[in-house]
């Protein structure tokens, strides 16, 4: 046992030490961990590999499988995430699975009814490799299917190799915490706030470290964690980016997703994805997704625009309406002057004073209960909407989330792969007992 700690303990500081500030002007560039090859190369090499991975998996210009395929390793399979794993497909589109056309691959999606491999899927693979660009915010369904992932991989015996990528809202943490035994879905799994702080590599042992895997899963850690490892070998093993910490603002290569185009999309997302659970529109359909909302009844002389159907968003709301309401964007600089690290609420606000049919603002669901609505399950509580319709000042609002918020805080220090924010270096807790890297 011993000997696993101290391997855990000796990881930690190797990804500490490894990092540089990552701060704009720093001297080392942020590299994600798919374009330091030589640090997982050796561990892939000769092995069947599944790969769960989309448009974001690059390596500098080229995809990773590409990469890897030219560097002789064998690919058996390939998953895909929500919008697929080219990335094209509208929020909420269920793929089945095909062979991928530049590749000849069999690709199989894990999105829809299915959300884990199967052992048939497993068959052909030694080995596991996750490679997502996140966001870091909550409802964004990769940390829900990196969960999956994990499941799947540790019932299965399956290696698992995750290679880390900046979170680009990794500069803060803040809002409402999920409660998720009322309202854990697959836009929340676990009790985290809004936006949560941790890159996904941190976010993969924060589900071990506090045993938030099902059941089968956290059985097969105890029983990994018994054992001394065989030399070289892993159950889960992350590869950190360099030249990354908290403060980092890392601008994003690749769109993540259809409707997060640019870096205006990603800093406004975490406030704006509310509005997915009114009948307003969160600005699917235009250029500009979750940097322009409104609805065609809101005062006409606020800011119009008209979602028509696009590429990623064919089927949204209000598609060839007229809509007023708010345009949030400008440059990435005025946009993060405007989100001010920290979720803002007051659009929210400003948006249902102005409605003037305030019965009919959130969608219901099948049930006509708001307790059961996606408004819910996005707040993470059945108390945000009734704090809005009550007219509850945004500090009020803010200050019922403290609690919580900052109890995960304290939780969220444990699992640092990279210095904080604030300036304290990179904490991965190592009296508990992580799997074998």
């Amino acid at each position: 046992m011993k000997n696993i700690l101290l391997l855990c303990f000796c990881f930690a500081q190797i990804a500490c030490s490894a990092q540089k500030s990552g701060k704009q002007g720093a001297s080392e560039p942020i590299r994600p961990a798919a374009e330091r090859i030589s640090e997982y190369l050796p561990l892939i090499k000769g092995k069947k590999v599944g790969i769960f991975a989309n448009q974001t998996s690059m390596v500098g210009k080229t995809h990773l499988v590409d990469t890897l395929r030219k560097l002789g390793v064998n690919v058996t399979v390939i998953f895909g995430p929500e919008h697929g794993f080219r990335g094209t497909a509208d929020a909420g589109e269920t793929l089945g699975s095909y062979t991928d056309k530049a590749t000849g691959i069999p690709v199989v999606s894990l999105y829809g009814s299915k959300k884990k491999p199967s052992d048939k899927d497993l068959e052909n693979v030694d080995l596991l490799l996750f490679d997502i660009q996140d966001v870091g915010v909550r409802y964004y369904t990769y940390i829900s299917s990196l969960q999956d992932f994990m499941e799947a991989a540790f019932v299965a015996n399956k290696p698992l190799l995750l290679l880390d990528r900046p979170n680009p809202n990794g500069f803060y943490v803040d809002g409402p915490v999920m409660d998720k035994s009322k309202f854990g879905s697959f836009v929340g799994r676990q009790d985290i706030p809004a936006v949560y702080g941790l890159t996904i590599g941190e976010y993969g042992y924060l589900l071990i470290g506090e045993k938030w895997l099902s059941d089968e899963a956290n059985n097969k850690v105890a029983r990994w964690n018994t054992k001394e490892p065989k030399a070289g070998s892993f159950h889960f093993r992350v590869i950190p980016c360099s030249g990354y910490d908290h403060s980092s603002k890392y601008v994003l290569p690749v769109r993540p997703s259809p409707n997060l185009p640019d870096m205006q999309s990603v800093y406004l997302f975490p406030s704006i994805c509310l509005v997915e659970g009114t009948v307003m529109s969160e600005g699917r359909g235009t250029s500009r997704p979750f940097q322009v909302f409104g609805h065609p009844s809101l005062p006409k002389n606020l800011y119009s625009f008209t979602p028509k159907p696009n590429e990623g968003a064919k089927n949204s709301k209000l598609y060839g309406q007229v809509c007023y309401g708010w345009d949030l964007g400008g440059s990435t600089e005025e946009v993060l002057e405007k989100v001010d690290a920290r979720f803002q609420l007051h659009w929210l606000i400003d948006a249902y004073k102005l409605f003037p049919q305030k019965d009919s603002f959130f969608i219901l669901p099948k049930s006509g209960k708001m307790e059961d609505s996606f408004f819910n399950r996005l707040a993470g509580n059945n108390e945000l909407w009734q704090q809005l319709k009550k007219g509850v000042s945004e500090q009020q609002i803010r200050d019922s989330w403290q609690p919580a918020l900052n109890n995960f805080k304290k939780i969220r220090k444990n699992y640092l792969l990279y210095p904080d924010f604030d300036g304290s270096p990179a904490t991965l807790r190592t009296s508990r007992e992580l799997i074998p890297i």
